[in-house]
């Protein structure tokens, strides 16, 4: 593509450097620059692109996107926000994908990966071939791809529908978040039918409030043919008074009458409506729904069921949020047979403090014994986030910083009739500390602690 056609879709203030240069690819990160790239000067929150541009052209960038024009020798579009340009200039270099591709995406703050795995094993079902955007897994025309963010960068995202058309798609499920609203990641990309699963505390420390967080929600729905909505959220409730005809459901749904969902948990019922809802306002039958919809046993690191031949069940859940750990924490309650329920959890680093007290609170409130222990601690230091998480524990606690040692404790403890949570990471591979990354996956500690406790015994 013409550098002079990627300006006009980006709506360039100025092009300096004037040049007729062919643009065979884009970038935003030095790594991922190839020969003939125009290279996209972001302003992050640890690196600013602008300081970046000669590694880019020396990597092969043939031009840039900035906000003010560089000291350097190459045409340069001037734009007013780089990351604002980036969506509309990769919907043009990648053809407008979802112009032909039908995206079914969910967004809420709990539900979306599992509503977007029932969604995708219906359309399947259905006969469908479908790309999927979850964080944690990726497929596009049947190939597997590397995970990352729940929604990829817009460059990163349009390239993907890109190859889903391709590689023979006809339709992507995915998750749309809040912040990749709110960056304008999704700009550009057409919603065939958009689920709305509920909206409770989270990201605030990246919103500031309630109100701007369901405003990035919100607005995600301008972009929707069709609008699937749960009411019994009232968040929920408030979106659909704005979204003149869609379709709602109260938390569960007719639709689901006869079918043997294998997912425990009023929430997994509110999920699996969305779900069915949104497949059906896509032209998919009843038949394939509900094939789709049993067909699913299990979704990784969501309620996942861990059996090593243990007298007792343990759960590796993602919760990570107050409603999060409730909802869990209930579902769990129905499974603990004349024993307890015991509970290993922390809460993230360099993320929403305020809602530390609230999970310290319903897990205090729900288990009959807590283990509070490090999830993601990045930056901070582990013992602050804890004591952050106890200060809402109404009862008696314990503290283990070390996750591995928490979990063994929690598993070594534990009798016949109990039910172990093991909560906040789910199927996350590695655990993110203050010196980077560590291969750390909750499932596979507690398959190896399960073992060797059993087999010692």
């Amino acid at each position: 593509m013409l550098l002079e056609l990627v300006s006009t879709a980006v709506g360039s203030t100025e092009l300096v450097n004037a040049a007729s240069v062919e643009v065979t690819d884009l970038a935003y990160d030095t790594r991922t620059v190839r020969p003939g790239a125009l290279f996209f000067c972001v302003r992050g929150g640890r690196f600013d692109g602008h300081e970046l541009a000669p590694q880019a052209l020396a990597a092969g960038a043939v031009a840039l996107v900035v906000d003010h024009p560089l000291d350097l020798p190459v045409p340069q579009v001037v734009v007013d926000d780089v990351r604002a340009a980036m969506p509309h200039a990769a919907t043009a270099f990648f053809g407008d994908p979802t112009k032909s591709l039908s995206v079914a995406a969910v967004t809420g703050t709990n539900g979306k990966t599992t509503s977007a795995y029932l969604l995708d094993a219906i359309v399947r079902a259905a006969g469908w071939n479908t790309g999927l955007l979850t964080n944690i897994e990726r497929r596009a025309g049947g190939e597997s791809l590397p995970t990352g963010l729940n929604t990829p960068e817009a460059i990163d995202l349009q390239r993907i529908f890109r190859q889903m058309l391709d590689g023979g798609d006809t339709a992507c499920v995915m998750e749309a978040t809040s912040i990749a609203s709110s960056q304008g990641r999704l700009d550009g990309t057409r919603f065939s039918v958009l689920v709305f699963t509920n909206l409770t505390q989270d990201h605030l420390d990246f919103h500031g409030s309630m109100d701007a967080y369901f405003e990035a929600k919100r607005r995600l729905f301008d972009q929707a043919a069709i609008a699937v909505i749960n009411t019994a959220d009232p968040w929920g409730q408030k979106l659909a008074s704005a979204s003149p005809g869609a379709i709602t459901f109260d938390g569960d749904s007719d639709i689901l009458d006869g079918i043997a969902l294998a997912l425990r948990g009023s929430f997994n019922r509110a999920n699996a409506a969305g779900a069915a809802l949104a497949a059906r306002a896509l032209g998919v039958d009843d038949a394939a729904i509900r094939r789709g919809l049993e067909s699913v046993r299990g979704v990784p690191g969501r309620f996942e069921a861990i059996d090593e031949g243990q007298p007792f069940a343990v759960i590796v859940d993602y919760a990570h949020t107050p409603d999060g750990l409730e909802n869990i924490l209930r579902a769990a309650r129905e499974l603990v047979d004349g024993g307890e329920l015991v509970v290993a959890f922390g809460a993230g680093g360099d993320r929403d403090r305020t809602k530390r007290p609230q999970m310290g609170e319903v897990v205090g409130r729900l288990a009959d014994r807590a283990i509070v222990t490090s999830d993601n601690p990045r930056s901070e230091e582990p013992a602050a986030i804890a004591a952050d998480v106890t200060a809402g524990i109404a009862g008696a606690f314990e503290v283990e910083l070390d996750r591995r040692k928490a979990i063994h404790a929690a598993l070594e403890r534990a009798h016949r009739g109990d039910v172990v949570v093991i909560a906040g990471r789910g199927a996350e591979p590695e655990q993110e500390l203050a010196h980077g990354k560590v291969t750390f996956d909750d499932r596979e500690v507690v398959r190896t602690a399960l073992r060797a406790l059993w087999s010692a015994s």
